[in-house]
């Protein structure tokens, strides 16, 4: 029965039914009080809920269990800096979200980053937006909440080419510290758009001629 009740809280964790996820958890540790996998997935569970210090008094159950548990102190480590009823929505990304595509997709470590308490509700695949200003482009999170800068030479490049009608989706990677890198990937070329490739092989970066760049001025 245990290992049922275990697949369907994966189940609805992986569709982001959180509210139901605590119940099943719940109803697994009514069973067997220390089962750490179940005491994570009702951590996170709670944390996806708002519920950060429920989430952070969880993750600290378990470390008195398995005080090397990998697991609950990144999470507890994380949370430490959200407050409580703090929640940010989820867009769940595939693996294949991240597959590289020559031309169109970039991993970018991001520069200035934000708030830490906005960094670390951040995890990998949720969905964030670039936002240009005259000389820069900002990342941000939903709700407006800004995660960092592109580098300056990338922001010089996309911009012009958000202005040509290129679109592009941005996908958390990974957070190590306070770092964000984030996957960005070309997702739609209007017409009128310059044909040549959003993110060029690095060595010809810096070989990009006056009239390309011309071309998307």
């Amino acid at each position: 029965m245990e290992m049922s009740l275990a697949q369907k809280a994966i189940s609805l964790a992986i569709n982001g039914e959180w509210n139901e996820a605590t119940k099943v958890n719940l109803e697994i540790l009514s069973f067997i009080p220390d089962d750490i996998d179940s005491l994570n997935r009702l951590a996170k569970a709670f944390a996806e809920s708002g519920r950060i210090a429920e989430a952070k008094k969880t993750a600290q159950k378990v470390l008195k269990i398995d005080p090397e548990n990998s697991i609950a102190i990144r999470c507890f480590n994380k949370w430490s800096l959200v407050k409580n009823g703090d929640s940010h929505t989820k867009n769940l990304a595939s693996s294949e979200s991240f597959l590289e595509d020559p031309g169109k997709t970039k991993i970018v470590n991001l520069i200035n980053p934000g708030d830490a308490q906005v960094v670390s509700g951040l995890d990998s695949g949720d969905l964030l937006i670039l936002v240009p200003h005259p000389h820069s482009i900002a990342v941000v999170a939903d709700k407006n909440k800004y995660v960092g800068k592109l580098p300056d030479d990338l922001a010089a490049r996309l911009k012009n080419l958000i202005k040509s009608g290129i679109k592009y989706q941005v996908l958390v990677k990974s957070i190590i510290s306070k770092q964000v890198i984030v996957f960005i990937r070309e997702t739609e070329r209007g017409k009128k758009a310059p044909k040549i490739q959003s993110f060029p092989a690095e060595k010809n970066v810096d070989n990009i001629d006056d009239e390309s760049i011309e071309e998307i001025s």
